[in-house]
């Protein structure tokens, strides 16, 4: 059998980041992986999350299975807290998943075996896993515009290309704080994305992984919902990787809503079944978490303190890279960046911009351009800026020699 095993291709993102870990230059610059780091360059557990775990402790009697749809407090809460009405939470059931990442292969093995030969249409760019999820999955997968070439979004393309979805499809359609891109639509473009879901009878399918990183935790879920509130079928993903910090306990949530309650008969046995054949059941640690904040006013109260702090860092650092962007020449460059929100951002460069600036500055990204906003630490910002001026030969960038590493 292992004589037949040819090379599989490496994953670009855990690739490009053991190649900066082989790095030995001091001043290298991880801006790769989709993780928050505070301005000492740690990655912390969060004081709500900590003291949810210390109450756990305290009180976990057993570590017993969940059963197939894991813990049944957290998936109430985590309805209850991206849905935020009755009249939507009544229409919805969900199951816990391994993550996001698992949410998205569940909802699409979902689709597949309910209707055989369903397409689905993601953006262009995309996030890296999305396609690959999918067609796992076995799903079609066609493509949207998504930005035009000087890197804004291109709504018009977007729908006249989404008006091409049949009844049936899916659409997927990131809530909020696009990956990789950091452009989303407008409420104006959400409304013509209801309006053509109405019309046309496609269903969207939400990957919500950065809710609370963007304009805040209840701006961001207001596309979700609104667009819940109109079609009478939709699919999300949650993840809470990212706005609880909860990366390695792989903590996620799918979420499907009809019509009606009755409409939900079958779904969760369904999701069920697939999840038993997938990995049988999620992990408890991370639900618990989550379950703990959520249900308790005090800790729910702290953990958005903390996550709107988070919030804040993540758009200064945006900015402040904006500023030293247009100082050193840049203007466009800036002006692009400046319309991006949350954890990416997408640098307007061409991948050889981007090897230019890991092959002379230690500094890493995507050749895409995908940087990970949330990652930089702030005095890192001046040297960041300093290497794309010099990639782009922008006439007040300093000359190699010159840039400051710190």
């Amino acid at each position: 059998m292992l004589e037949l095993l040819t090379p599989p291709p490496a994953d670009p993102l855990f690739e490009l980041a053991a190649e900066y870990g082989a790095d030995p230059r001091p001043e290298r610059l991880n801006l790769v992986l989709g993780v928050y780091r505070d301005p000492t360059g740690a990655t912390p557990v969060m004081a709500a999350v900590r003291e949810a775990e210390i109450r756990l402790a305290a009180h976990s009697a057993s570590k017993e299975y969940r059963g197939l749809s894991g813990n049944p407090a957290f998936n109430r809460a985590m309805v209850s807290s991206v849905l935020g009405t009755d009249d939507l939470i009544g229409r919805a059931t969900a199951i816990q998943t391994v993550a996001g990442t698992g949410a998205l292969r569940l909802l699409a093995e979902f689709a597949a075996r309910t209707r055989p030969g369903t397409t689905v249409w993601i953006s262009d760019p995309a996030y890296v896993n999305h396609r690959p999820i999918l067609e796992a999955a076995g799903l079609e997968v066609r493509t949207y515009a998504y930005l035009d070439a000087e890197g804004r979004a291109d709504e018009a393309g977007m729908l006249r290309d989404l008006g091409e979805a049949r009844r049936g499809d899916l659409v997927l359609l990131q809530g909020c704080c696009h990956n990789p891109t950091g452009v989303d639509p407008s409420a104006e473009t959400w409304d013509a994305l209801a309006d053509l879901a109405e019309r046309h009878g496609w269903v969207p399918f939400i990957d919500l992984a950065y809710h609370g990183l963007g304009d805040g935790f209840e701006a961001d879920l207001h596309a979700t919902r609104a667009l819940a509130a109109r079609v009478p079928e939709l699919l999300i993903a949650v993840s809470c990787s990212k706005n609880f910090g909860l990366y390695n306990d792989r903590t996620g949530c799918a979420i499907v809503l009809g019509p009606s309650r009755h409409a939900l008969r079958h779904v969760e046995t369904a999701l069920q079944n697939i999840a038993r054949t997938l990995y049988s059941m999620p992990p408890e640690h991370g639900a618990a978490i989550v379950a703990t904040v959520l249900g308790d006013d005090a800790l729910r109260a702290a953990w958005r303190a903390e996550l709107e702090v988070m919030r804040e860092r993540i758009t200064s650092n945006r900015a402040d890279l904006v500023a030293r962007l247009s100082a050193l020449g840049c203007g466009r460059e800036a002006e692009i960046l400046a319309q991006q929100k949350g954890m990416f951002s997408t640098l307007p460069l061409t991948g050889d911009h981007m090897l230019g600036l890991r092959r002379e500055f230690a500094i890493y990204g995507t050749t895409s351009g995908r940087i990970n906003i949330a990652g930089i630490s702030g005095h890192r910002i001046p040297y960041l800026a300093q290497g794309i001026a010099a990639v782009l030969g922008a006439a007040d960038a300093p000359r190699t020699g010159q840039l400051t590493p710190s």
